[in-house]
């Protein structure tokens, strides 16, 4: 998706030698940070003069081009216009970040593994809804070479759906492409989508399949094995003799991860779906209502973990016996609540990348694919999601309370409402029902999600303006030190893109006490994965950059301590972070810290006198 670096992006990369010339990229909190194959390709005077960048630095290997604090946006436009698979900032896999709740790490994962997907997704699952509707309207019949064609064309993501996460999961978790690439056929090769004697076990121990009895078109699986893999190939490739390395390492990684892929996580997935199964029938023996709405409700839930298969036998069994099945009749709501949730995210948020996302994943959704809408937009905002479970829940209990029956398998989305046609009677008040609620999943979904949705675009803060008697400034025009130690002005810094102010004015301050405290009140606007600097937003807009030592972004986090997060709004003198001198300066990094103001063209001075100061004594007068 377009951005408005990806001009400066392209003059970055032909600027450094091209795309061959870039050995590694990552990014700190304010610069670029390229390792070069050979630096004297590089023209660094014509960065240098280029609108966007703040000055190029070359040290210790690295090629440094100067950002600012947007450096993430350029860095994502770098790597997608050059196509460069960077670190999204350095020591990003240290496990120095932000520790997540289970649910919210298992949104991430299933999330960052998906996005790479959801355009081909989307696209391919329009393609199959438009198939439906030429078939529905008459143009197409089920049966013709130009359907079967085409279907074959929309429907083969989705069947190979685990070869091609097989390959992003492989990206997201750092294994080799084709190792999981490699795992995922496995898992779809013909002998194993058949089925039967020939794959009873592996080495005597046996082999239980999902309740659809293949791994075509699942997720989880598929995303959990190669979790497992990257995992296990880390812990055991530093002992493989180098001159076996290229053959043996790809030998243990998939055949491991493959034989307990089947012995471990197809039978957890059998279980799951067998409990399942159980639990559903007896729901159904106590109430209709009640099945149909924890059948809503979990609908979507079930389909992310493959288990939603464990369903449809039930079906398939009451309409072969009975000619009509309530099963699945509580789940038809929720392609509905997809909808509603996506055209309310469509029409209030501003975020571009977001916006261009929903209409496909829109259109995909009415016809009842999806999958682009669960993964690329509302379960990565996760309220969306949850609403539209909820809702789901309600639609589905009210089809059952109606009285709906499903007396046929027919399409999804908009093409699914002749299921709950009775052909016997030409009874056609189950469609007209399943017509009404879909309607209701839709307005209600949307009316919610409007209301409680907020957009996910940080809302820049105005400046503050210099005006007599400093209005806009911060304390009644004052910044509090946040470390102790000994105050010099930023011009003193070893550090030439800070000692020339290009980021901002302020000073530096060599510490006496390792810990970090907030100059002022405010918000935390950006933390450093190495958790090396820190930027925050004052509550009248100051702009404030606090940076830990020089260089220590290759640190990786070691030897620094957060007690805030993205997001937080902190108190002065509110602690902030911790970090051990000693250590630093073992590893023969300066402490010397800047704290800049970044926006400090926005005021008339920037006022301080060098001293030694402790944590919350005077230290900036913004006027």
């Amino acid at each position: 998706m377009a951005s408005k670096y990806d001009g400066l992006a392209r003059i970055i990369i032909q600027n450094i030698g091209g795309k061959g010339n870039i050995e590694s990229l990552t990014h700190c909190i304010t610069r670029l940070r390229f390792k070069l194959k050979d630096e004297s390709k590089a023209q660094t005077e014509v960065l240098k003069s280029t609108d966007g960048i703040v000055t190029v630095i070359q040290s210790g290997g690295q090629y440094m081009v100067v950002i600012g604090q947007h450096v993430p946006d350029v860095y994502d436009a770098v790597c997608s216009v050059g196509h460069i698979q960077g670190v999204a900032s350095s020591g990003s896999d240290d496990g120095s970040k932000e520790k997540q709740n289970p649910f919210n790490a298992f949104v991430g994962i299933v999330t960052g593994v998906f996005t790479p997907c959801l355009g081909v997704l989307a696209s391919l699952g329009i393609l199959k809804g438009l198939l439906a509707l030429c078939v529905a309207i008459g143009i197409l019949s089920s049966t013709s070479p130009t359907y079967n064609v085409l279907y074959s064309l929309g429907d083969c993501f989705f069947y190979f759906m685990p070869i091609f996460l097989g390959y992003t999961a492989a990206k997201k978790f750092g294994l080799p492409d084709l190792e999981g690439i490699a795992i995922a056929a496995g898992l779809l090769y013909p002998t194993m989508t058949a089925g039967g004697e020939a794959i009873t076990n592996l080495f005597g121990i046996p082999i239980l399949m999902p309740a659809s009895g293949n791994y075509t078109s699942s997720a989880i699986p598929i995303i959990a094995a190669v979790a497992f893999a990257a995992w296990f190939e880390k812990k055991y490739k530093k002992y493989i003799p180098t001159p076996t390395k290229l053959f043996a390492i790809p030998l243990i990684t998939v055949t491991v991860t493959y034989a307990l892929t089947l012995w471990v996580i197809g039978p957890i997935a059998s279980f799951a779906a067998q409990g399942l199964t159980w639990f559903f029938t007896k729901i159904a023996e106590i109430s209709g209502i009640l099945l149909g709405g924890i059948v809503g409700g979990l609908w979507q839930v079930l389909v992310m973990f493959g288990l939603h298969w464990a369903l449809v036998p039930m079906a398939i069994s009451d309409r072969a016996v009975q000619g009509y099945s309530a099963t699945l009749v509580g789940m038809f709501g929720t392609t509905f609540t997809q909808v509603g949730a996506l055209a309310a995210i469509w029409l209030k948020i501003k975020n571009q990348n977001t916006k261009q996302m929903c209409a496909p994943a829109l259109v995909s959704a009415i016809t009842g694919i999806t999958e682009p809408a669960i993964y690329g937009v509302t379960l990565p905002k996760k309220k969306p999601f949850v609403i539209s479970c909820i809702i789901s829940a309600i639609c589905g209990a009210g089809l059952m309370a109606c009285g709906v029956l499903s007396y046929e398998s027919a399409g999804t989305g908009i093409f699914g409402y002749t299921a709950y046609i009775n052909t016997k009677t030409n009874d056609i008040s189950g469609m007209i029902w399943a017509i009404v609620w879909s309607l209701i999943a839709v307005v209600a979904t949307f009316i919610v999600v409007y209301i409680t949705y907020g957009d996910d675009t940080p809302k820049a803060k105005a400046a503050p303006k210099a005006q007599a008697g400093g209005a806009g400034a911060v304390k009644g025009g004052t910044l509090v030190a946040p470390v102790s130690g000994e105050m010099k002005p930023i011009s003193e810094c070893s550090d030439p893109v800070f000692s020339s102010e290009t980021l901002g004015k302020g000073v530096v301050i060599e510490p006496t006490e390792g810990k970090i405290y907030a100059p002022c009140d405010g918000v935390i606007e950006n933390l450093a994965d190495t958790l090396h600097a820190v930027g925050l937003t004052s509550a009248s807009g100051a702009e404030i950059l606090i940076h830990i030592g020089m260089d220590t972004v290759s640190l990786s986090g070691k030897g620094i301590k957060a007690h805030c997060k993205t997001g937080d709004k902190v108190k002065a003198g509110q602690l902030l972070m911790e970090f051990d001198i000693s250590f630093i300066k073992s590893q023969g990094l300066p402490v010397s810290t800047p704290v800049l103001v970044t926006n400090s063209d926005d005021y008339a001075d920037v006022i301080f006198e060098p001293r030694k100061v402790n944590h919350g004594d005077k230290m900036i007068e913004l006027m």
